[in-house]
């Protein structure tokens, strides 16, 4: 088995206006998926990323460099992600089609994890 990680993508604009009860049934429907792949022992971890862009560090020639979030241009952020085990990119793109995410964003971007060392 290979590790694979899905990125969760969205538009900010989707997620506000979101109502409370929505958003606490879709956080459901993410833990039952975890849950699933938990028992199927093919969840490696995941976590839901905090609600802003992050810092984006740039050596150039030496000098770092610290700017806000890698989507200064667009309205898309990463949203969190899960680490899940499959054989190969079928079977990941496979587990991947069940992600919650994918109903109600649209985007789940699936790569491959090398281990190092």
């Amino acid at each position: 088995m290979q590790n694979y990680l899905l990125l969760l993508h969205e538009d900010e604009r989707q997620r506000s206006g979101i109502p409370h009860e929505r958003m606490m049934a879709m956080i459901k429907e993410y833990g039952a998926w975890a849950t699933k792949l938990r028992s199927e022992g093919r969840l490696v971890g995941g976590e839901k990323l905090a609600d802003d862009n992050g810092k984006v560090l740039r050596d150039k020639q030496g000098k770092v460099t610290v700017t806000d979030g890698p989507y200064a241009e667009s309205k898309e952020v990463v949203g969190g992600f899960f680490i899940i085990a499959a054989k190969d990119y079928d079977e990941a793109c496979t587990i991947a089609q069940g992600c919650p995410h994918l109903k109600h964003y649209g985007r789940v971007e699936v790569r491959q994890v090398d281990k190092m060392g």
